[in-house]
């Protein structure tokens, strides 16, 4: 709510907003897996923001514990993301009447390529998933969850995808690493990353890497 003071905003849930307890593989109130992020964040967990020059399209992959989301670590146990079927058609008739030359993004928690230091995916079937993407034509996903920045590029036979995953703003960052916000730019020829890195000297966000890629 702050930041929509200054700017359009679009958010969706991670899976620590997801009280995973109260319907463990759907067994239970399904209801109550988000209520408090409805209550005190957004009531739309997949909203669609239109701005000129991009759609962006925000897709919950934070679903508690899910058949589709178990593997054989327990760690793993209300960590994972899922996207279904269901979410991935829609996201195909949102983008579907996109113009050409308009960047198509998807904003998602989970981050769909593996971290350098958790050598962890947070998605299961990746490979899909990207190839879906590909398919629909997305430019730029938007995701976090590993608690490390990166930028990646994931090349197809058509046009890449840019796969910008953001660090933390909090203190739970990976292998002790500053915390830090990724700043996207997309223009007609390009997307441009920029990492922006806390530094506690200057209390504040300063320049880091930055990655440019065609379009």
């Amino acid at each position: 709510r702050e930041a929509e003071r200054v700017s359009r905003v679009i958010v969706v849930p991670g899976n620590h907003d997801v009280a995973w307890w109260f319907s463990p593989l759907r067994l239970g109130r399904d209801a109550a897996l988000l209520y408090k992020y409805r209550r005190y964040v957004r009531d739309d967990i997949e909203p669609v923001l239109r701005v000129p020059g991009a759609v962006i399209a925000g897709v919950n992959t934070s679903h508690g514990v899910l058949w589709e989301t178990l593997t054989w670590n327990p760690r793993d146990i209300s960590i994972i993301g899922h996207l279904g079927r269901d979410q991935i058609d829609r996201l195909r008739g949102i983008f579907a009447d996109v113009p050409a030359g308009v960047a198509r993004v998807v904003v998602m928690h989970h981050n769909p390529v593996k971290g350098e230091l958790s050598q962890r995916h947070g998605l299961k079937h990746t490979d899909r998933i990207l190839g879906w993407f590909a398919e629909m034509g997305v430019d730029v996903v938007l995701c976090g969850h590993d608690h490390q920045e990166a930028v990646h590029f994931v090349e197809h036979t058509a046009k890449g995808t840019v796969i910008s995953t953001a660090g933390t703003m909090s203190d739970r960052s990976r292998g002790g690493r500053p915390s830090s916000v990724n700043s996207v730019t997309i223009t007609d020829d390009a997307i441009e990353v920029a990492t922006l890195i806390w530094s506690p000297a200057a209390q504040a966000f300063l320049a880091g890497p930055c990655q440019r890629f065609a379009r």
